[in-house]
């Protein structure tokens, strides 16, 4: 049934916001862990701990988000593991969000010059000690930006989830759209949020990378 567009459609597209921002969260709270293991094993002295961590990378980097989301949530059932939407999301980008961030993370402690390594080791300095104290600091400037940019990507490719049947902004913005025949109007609000939502990221972004490059 065709109706016009109302007062309520931007409150339906308000409240499917928070699904968005919800699964983008449980993403990088699934994903960074992951991250962080891939780029410890990328820079770690063991070959085979290196190849887990390329290998992971190239794997996960070279199959679709869809074809990540179909096999979770349409695979899980094969073995009689009925899997929710939500939580099929959350693993699909779980996984997705481990691969992204765990190359980012590795290309910044690659990119520390090693012989910040040797210093930091010639005063007794143990792996974590190094790390901690000498690595990491010098990383997180150069990790700041493309992570950033990552998680406002991360943003935008949650509308894919729609097609497991998880609803979320766009996917709330296309059933409005079919509702009211109103697209321009329903897909500019929807723009609206989206960028309402990304850019103070990037602002905050910019504002982390002045600061802790003017801590140097």
């Amino acid at each position: 049934m065709i109706r016009d567009l109302s007062w309520i459609d931007p409150l339906y597209l308000l409240f499917a916001l928070r699904w968005t921002v919800l699964l983008t969260l449980l993403a990088l709270l699934g994903g960074a862990p992951i991250g962080l293991l891939v780029a410890a094993l990328g820079r770690a002295t063991k070959r085979p701990a290196r190849l887990v961590s390329r290998g992971y990378i190239g794997l996960v980097q070279g199959v679709p988000l869809l074809a990540w989301l179909f096999l979770f949530f349409f695979g899980f059932p094969i073995f009689g593991i009925d899997v929710p939407a939500w939580l099929a999301a959350t693993c699909a980008f779980s996984v997705y969000s481990g691969a992204f961030l765990g190359e980012i993370w590795l290309g910044a402690l690659l990119s520390i010059p090693r012989t910040q390594w040797e210093a930091s080791a010639s005063i007794g300095m143990s792996y974590v000690e190094q790390l901690r104290h000498v690595i990491i600091p010098q990383a997180l400037r150069i990790a700041i930006p493309p992570t950033v940019g990552f998680v406002m990507q991360l943003i935008k490719n949650t509308s894919l989830a729609a097609v497991i049947g998880f609803v979320e902004l766009t996917r709330e913005g296309q059933m409005t759209a079919a509702a009211t025949l109103a697209q321009l109007s329903v897909y500019l609000m929807v723009g609206a949020l989206y960028f309402a939502l990304c850019y103070p990221l990037t602002t905050y972004s910019r504002y982390l990378e002045h600061k802790l490059h003017a801590a140097r």
